[in-house]
């Protein structure tokens, strides 16, 4: 019988029979405290019986009703004119790819860069890179083998039918049906998902494909969401008890310092980044509150054993302890960000979306140059020098692996970095189950959707996260009652809203505050998230600078040096210019009496050392005997230390802003 389910399916849709199931998940407030971890049976809990998915508590909107505004949509912009926008040019393994009938690499590149440029297109409006994205589905759908499977069947590296691609090319397909509506899609989706069913059945799932499955599942709700197949339960059931174990992996967690020289794939940075989603995915299927739990546990104990200020973890490529000069892999912050997005739809946890900003406004825009034609594989917290050196301190990449540049240490990156700025817009409000809108994270954009079968345009105005004001503007057709949900980030416990011209009303920080009336005609919301001064307690009691979503760094002078290739798309270091080894004269009780904020012009490259729209006056003094060593700044003098230097001024810029830096610093005694 399975076999004639492809015709089936393409039957279906050309009949009309396909409907999108958005069931969604109440609102719920948060859980208290940090979450216990039940006994459980681990992945045996997927039972035959367990054939419905538990209801999201957000619906992610259709790709294209969000639409970029004011400094995202240059920061897009810029996405576009650099890497992202031309790789696909002059880049053998996107320009020659064989996924494209070339002879280049056949496996996750083309797939990986697939996934980013499909919503930067739509999101844009870009017909240029439209045309780049379509060239490569149509080839992709034309080509589709008859057993079902899409792509290579082998690159020749990676053994035959191996799923992972599959799990990328997956999740880009989604995002160009939600655009498009390219009936094309979802029979293909079916078919190559049979297919799978079947290899899998005979093999496995293993490496890559074993530890990332948690991507898989995801595309398999989305296509019964839209099909109602009871056998894509099957399959994702399957896929999860095949998949890792990511939640037993935390449950007696063994990395707890920086990891020796290996290559083992649980303690791999990506993947960790990537796993964190994998028990909240879970949890649909098992209905298990130990799963739901198990997020915010990862999410601790990484914080707590290789946690930075940016709300990301080292991993160089592995887990890396806690000193700020490990390193970051771009690749995993980027994933990190997309299982925080995935994660906030599950759950409806406000804190998620709180470690989502903080990542996406610090450690995301400080692993590129500015124009984004160049980025990093590792991006440091205390990072004062990029440049090619044999002796290095990452666990295991190597001595360009900090350079800013095409591919550095591996192209990998290269390929995914992507998907950071495009999937953070499309994740940035959701639809609620009582028919309202949430603003999950807040950044200059414009929402068109529809409401009771009603159009509704909400224009978000804001400098945030520069800015701690947020303006929405909310347009009906016609008089309709429906709530709007606005996030209220947990460091923010004075907020307050007000609507139209009404007096503002206190926000309760950590939850989302609820609007629930008719909207007619234009109304407006002004939202203020008043910033306060915090300090993060990072390695050796050193400190770093926290206020709103932002962290602040040491600005560091700077002279690039290309090392090889042409410009724009050259391969730089990068030297410090001025001196960097300094410690703070805090007042650690009331740090806002230590710091001073002066605002600066938002431009177009908010994300650069001279476009920094904020900028911090801290005093210090400087540390002689902080040096380097192997190659990077040596871990901070435990604080508190002392110092006979003379006292200074020092100006810090938001972390994202720069390119060498310091950001955890040693503390003074005076």
């Amino acid at each position: 019988m399975r076999r004639f389910w492809p015709v089936i399916c393409v039957i279906s849709i050309l009949a009309g029979s396909l409907f999108l199931v958005l069931s969604t998940r109440g609102f719920e407030p948060p859980p208290p405290g940090l979450l216990t971890r039940p006994d459980r049976e681990s992945n045996a809990r997927l039972s035959e019986q367990d054939k419905n998915l538990q209801p999201l508590a957000f619906q992610p909107l259709t790709l294209g009703r969000i639409r970029p505004t004011g400094w995202l949509r240059a920061q897009l912009r810029i996405q576009a004119n650099g890497l992202s926008g031309h790789l696909d040019e002059f880049w053998p393994d996107i320009k020659d790819s064989a996924w494209l009938g070339g002879k280049a690499e056949g496996w996750e590149r083309a797939p990986y860069w697939l996934d980013g440029i499909v919503p930067l297109a739509y999101l844009l409006d870009d017909d240029a890179l439209k045309a780049k994205a379509q060239h490569f589905i149509d080839y992709v759908l034309d080509h589709q083998h008859q057993d079902g499977w899409l792509g290579p069947v082998s690159d020749g590296k990676h053994p035959p039918y191996d799923p992972w691609p599959i799990y990328v090319v997956f999740k880009a397909l989604t995002q160009y049906q939600e655009a498009t509506e390219d009936p094309r899609v979802i029979p293909a989706m079916l078919r190559c998902s049979l297919k799978l069913d079947a290899v899998i059945t005979q093999k496995p799932l293993g490496s890559w494909a074993h530890f990332r499955s948690a991507d898989l599942v995801l595309s398999l709700y989305w296509l019964h969401d839209r099909t109602n197949e009871p056998w894509l339960i099957d399959l994702a059931a399957k896929v999860q008890k095949q998949g890792f174990d990511w939640r037993g992996l935390y449950e007696n967690f063994p990395y707890k310092t920086r990891t020796e020289r290996k290559f083992e794939l649980d303690s791999h940075g990506v993947n960790s980044g990537m796993g964190l989603k994998q028990p909240g995915v879970r949890a649909r299927l098992s209905d298990d509150r130990g799963d739901r739990d198990a997020v915010f546990h990862m999410i601790e104990l990484l914080d707590r054993f290789h946690g930075q200020a940016t709300g990301i973890f080292t991993c160089d490529e592995h887990l890396a302890g806690k000193n700020p000069s490990q390193g970051t892999e771009l690749c995993t912050v980027v994933e990190t960000m997309f299982s925080l997005e995935t994660l906030v739809s599950i759950l409806g946890e406000p804190a998620l979306a709180d470690r989502l900003e903080c990542i996406a406004f610090n450690a995301l825009p400080a692993t590129f140059k500015p124009d984004m034609c160049a980025h990093q594989y590792d991006q440091q917290a205390n990072q004062v020098v990029c440049k090619s050196a044999s002796e290095h301190i990452y666990v295991n990449n190597g001595p360009d692996s900090n350079l800013f540049g095409l591919e550095p240490n591996f192209g990998c990156c290269t390929a995914n970095m992507h998907q950071g700025w495009p999937k953070l817009t499309s994740h940035l409000w959701m639809s609620s189950p009582d028919g309202g809108l949430a603003a999950v994270a807040y950044a200059p954009c414009t929402i068109q959707t529809q409401v009771n079968g009603k159009n509704v345009r909400i224009d978000v105005e804001t400098d945030y996260p520069f800015r701690d004001t947020v303006k929405i503007t909310v347009q009906a057709e016609d008089d309709i009652r429906f709530p709007i949900r606005l996030r209220i980030p947990a460091w923010s416990d004075a907020a307050e809203v007000a609507v139209g011209q009404g007096r503002p009303t206190p926000a309760r920080a950590g939850q989302f505050h609820l609007i629930d009336r008719a909207w007619k005609g234009t109304s407006e919301i002004t939202l203020r998230l008043p910033m306060k001064v915090r300090l993060w307690q990072g390695y050796h009691d050193s400190v770093a600078i926290e206020r709103g979503p932002l962290v602040y760094a040491l600005r560091i002078g700077e002279s690039w040096k290309r090392l090889k290739g042409e410009p724009p798309f050259a391969d730089w270091e990068v030297y410090p210019t001025t001196p960097w080894n300094y410690a703070l004269r805090l007042d650690r009780a009331h740090p806002e009496t230590s710091v001073q904020f002066e605002a600066r012009s938002v431009g177009d490259h908010p994300f650069s050392p001279e476009g920094a729209p904020v900028v911090a006056k801290v005093n210090g003094r400087a540390i002689p005997s902080w040096n380097l060593e192997k190659n990077a700044a040596a871990p901070p003098p435990q604080s508190p230390v002392r110092s006979s230097q003379s006292l200074q001024e020092l100006e810090l810029v938001p972390y994202g802003c720069t390119s060498l830096r310091v950001t955890e610093f040693p503390m003074l005694t005076d």
